[in-house]
């Protein structure tokens, strides 16, 4: 396994118990979906993982060996993370913010060399973006923007991807590019843990799902497993209906969509 999570638990001085008793493991070229209401611990568990958020209980090894052994330069090159994207207060230019994921693996006051630059101007055309490479970065569209976090975290070349939400806001365009990236990246050996307030995206792009509840992962599985009617109805407290359909084109024609169920009544 690549990375292991075992029996974690985090909290906040004011809320206790915001994370417990979570283990669960992926391996190379698994894509981890994890789904919860707002407010169970998605984000928080991600901090974790990173070395963000200092763990009470329990450890998180990387290839066997404990995140708390690792120096935070150490960790980032073996772990990369990808925000939501948001604006910035300064007026950087694409290329500036993507070189910035080389940071790990520059020294001290030292400078990118044109190899690092190389390794920027190769991830914005893995992304399709290399077009933006002088765009400010708080003049391009929300999508662009994620697109251009996400090609920061590969100038990282770190092989484990950390994804708050990445198509969180986007338009269906441009989700279903942030789905086809990080399905592509999981075919040419990257691990990624995702969060997503959309079910179908599992479907879409995932081999692993994990079902976030009150502070504990309630289940995890196959999308085909774990996302059901009861398991998504129980999960955001509505009722919910996940129905196949066939669709010519796909990589498989029969393709599951979950869908709100809104009675008239409710809906007016």
């Amino acid at each position: 396994m690549i990375l292991s999570v075992e029996d974690i638990s985090f909290a906040y001085p004011r809320r206790p118990d915001l994370i417990n008793g979570i283990s669960f493991s992926v391996d190379k070229g698994d894509v981890l979906c994890l789904l919860g209401p707002n407010g169970t611990g998605k984000t928080t568990l991600l901090r974790c993982l990173l070395g963000i958020n200092k763990i009470k209980r329990g450890r998180i090894r990387i290839g066997g060996r404990d995140i708390s052994e690792m120096s935070a330069r150490e960790l980032a090159r073996l772990v990369a993370y990808v925000p939501q994207a948001a604006s910035v207060a300064f007026p950087y230019q694409v290329m500036e913010l993507v070189i910035m994921g080389r940071s790990p693996h520059l020294g001290v006051m030292s400078t990118p060399t044109e190899k690092d630059m190389e390794i920027a101007r190769s991830a914005l055309a893995r992304t399709g973006i290399s077009h933006l490479q002088y765009s400010l970065f708080s003049e391009i569209s929300g999508g662009e923007r994620q697109l251009v976090l996400i090609s920061r975290a590969l100038a990282q070349q770190s092989n484990i991807l950390i994804m708050d939400e990445p198509t969180a806001s986007l338009d269906y365009g441009n989700q279903t590019r942030i789905l086809k990236i990080v399905h592509e990246l999981a075919s040419k050996g990257y691990t990624i843990i995702m969060t997503t307030h959309f079910p179908n995206h599992a479907f879409l792009a995932c081999n692993k799902v994990a079902i976030m509840k009150k502070g504990i992962i309630a289940a995890i599985g196959s999308p085909e497993e774990i996302i059901t009617d009861d398991s998504l109805s129980d999960l955001y407290t509505t009722d919910i209906k996940v129905v196949s359909t066939k669709v010519r084109g796909m990589l498989s024609e029969e393709v599951k969509v979950c869908v709100p169920l809104m009675t008239l009544e409710a809906a007016r």
